[in-house]
């Protein structure tokens, strides 16, 4: 008999049982229509094994990982050049979640992950808003002849739950067309009480890691120039969680491990993921 003890493979604070979680995180690890540096598909597994150079404890919420009762099922097997395929296993598995009364969370990938888990969320939740941090507006109509690009996935969002219904935080980059139309729907947010509109609807949360510096995140698809800091990503963490916005849904994407060659990246996203599971 070995005698261990063994590290686990799940994200650290992770419950062991799937029936009693209230939230549970799968990998989603597509990069197919990535218009930049590719290999946010690499995320998943590199970022589960950073969370274990954190402590489940956050002192900004006063809650520990296991007080969240979320569970790891792992990552899904993704065809990284097949669009149609990949998106429709990410929202079957974000379906069977909502089926059984839970919560999503996902870990990408790039940002075209977060439509079919907000498709699936809104057939859950038809009075639903996403709330976008995001250093993008990725609100083109298509890119390179692809509608479900990364670049297009809050336009696909828009068309599905309302653009009056998206808000968009951190946004510094786009077509001079997306922010007429972010400006036509009243979509970007620089106060956190400009939230308050969506605060009695079910909320999804995504994150697109570039929404920060590029000081404190160089390792992703898209690096673009200014951007917030971590304290002050969580200072929106913390507004959400005060007002008690019910989050049924979330995700964290865009990170490229492969080019974080100090480690400060994964590790700058583990800990974004863990204290957006401290709201939910």
């Amino acid at each position: 008999m070995l005698r261990g003890p063994f590290c686990s493979k799940d994200w650290i604070g992770a419950i062991p049982e799937f029936e009693k979680a209230k939230i549970v995180m799968i990998g989603v690890g597509f990069d197919g229509t990535c218009c930049n540096f590719t290999g946010s598909r690499f995320a998943p597994p590199a970022v589960r094994l950073a969370s274990w150079a954190l402590e489940d404890y956050s002192p900004v919420f006063d809650k520990t990982l296991d007080e969240t009762a979320f569970f790891d099922a792992g990552d899904i097997e993704l065809s990284p050049a097949n669009v149609k395929t990949s998106l429709a296993a990410i929202k079957a598995n974000a379906k069977d979640i909502y089926d059984c009364g839970k919560k999503y969370f996902g870990i990408g990938g790039e940002h075209s992950v977060t439509y079919p888990a907000v498709e699936a969320c809104f057939e859950k939740y038809p009075d639903l808003a996403v709330i976008q941090f995001d250093a993008h507006t990725d609100l083109r109509n298509g890119y390179l002849d692809e509608q479900f690009s990364h670049a297009s996935v809050m336009y696909n969002i828009g068309n599905l739950i309302g653009f009056e219904n998206i808000k968009q935080i951190g946004i510094r980059s786009g077509l001079k067309e997306e922010f007429e139309l972010a400006k036509e729907h009243n979509t970007l947010v620089e106060r956190t009480e400009q939230l308050d509109t969506i605060k009695n609807k079910k909320i999804f949360v995504t994150v697109d890691v570039d929404v920060l510096s590029v000081g404190e995140m160089p390792a992703t698809g898209t690096p673009e120039a200014g951007g917030m800091t971590f304290n002050e990503l969580v200072d929106w963490f913390k507004y959400l969680k005060s007002m008690n916005f019910d989050i049924v849904g979330a995700d964290v994407v865009e990170l490229t491990p492969e080019r974080d060659f100090t480690g400060a990246s994964t590790a700058v996203c583990a800990k974004i993921i863990r204290e957006l599971l401290m709201i939910m």
